[in-house]
């Protein structure tokens, strides 16, 4: 059975947590990080002091893009376009998850894990300004194709889909963008996304 460390209110715990409910793989979550802290065997799987990791049949990964392709690999090959191109594509908004996390992270920081008496308001408004330009790149992207993953749904798809979620549960302003408000309403009827992602944030 695929085990998976990580506490589900970790951006990177939820893609992995969902990714195993959409290919029907049967595991186990176990808490760990935040205020669940770390034990020494966790740590001796993965130094970084970061979650997710995952154990299958033996085999220890981490990182959580790496951990689905590689359960994409191994148990639902049809989530990965077949044309090297297309799924290049879909890699390279993988990759840029971790860009947009950057601008998103002062106002999900200042939101959900601040009080409003400690809050810096100037940079959540900042961070605000920035997701949703980063957004707008996302919304043009998807004018041209349904999936970040190409003409169907894949794991191209799941990174972005998590952050989507919180940027549009924040209590901020957003822009007016009509394809990704699409993609999203789309991918709430995922197997696994409301299970795992639309969860509270806190």
């Amino acid at each position: 059975m695929l085990t998976i460390w990580g506490r589900l209110n970790s951006h990177n715990v939820k893609k992995v947590a969902w990714a195993a409910v959409e290919m029907g793989i049967a595991h186990r979550r176990i808490d760990i990080g935040g205020k669940f802290g770390f034990t020494p065997e966790y740590l001796a799987m993965n130094p970084n002091r970061m979650i997710p990791t995952i154990e299958d049949d033996g085999f220890v990964l981490w990182e959580s893009n790496a951990i689905l392709r590689y359960l994409a690999q191994k148990y639902a090959p049809t989530l990965l376009p077949a044309d090297p191109q297309v799924r290049a594509s879909g890699d390279k908004w993988m990759d840029w998850q971790f860009h947009f996390a950057d601008a998103q992270r002062d106002a999900f920081l200042g939101l959900v894990r601040h009080t409003p008496e400690t809050r810096d308001e100037a940079a959540v408004a900042r961070s605000a300004e920035a997701s949703g330009a980063m957004m707008r790149i996302l919304d043009a992207e998807l004018a041209k194709r349904p999936w970040l993953s190409g003409d169907e749904f894949g794991i191209a798809d799941m990174p972005m889909g998590v952050y989507a979620h919180t940027f549009y549960t924040l209590a901020m302003p957003r822009p007016d963008l009509p394809h990704l408000a699409e993609w999203y309403a789309r991918l709430q009827t995922r197997p696994g996304f409301a299970e795992n992602v639309m969860i509270p944030l806190t």
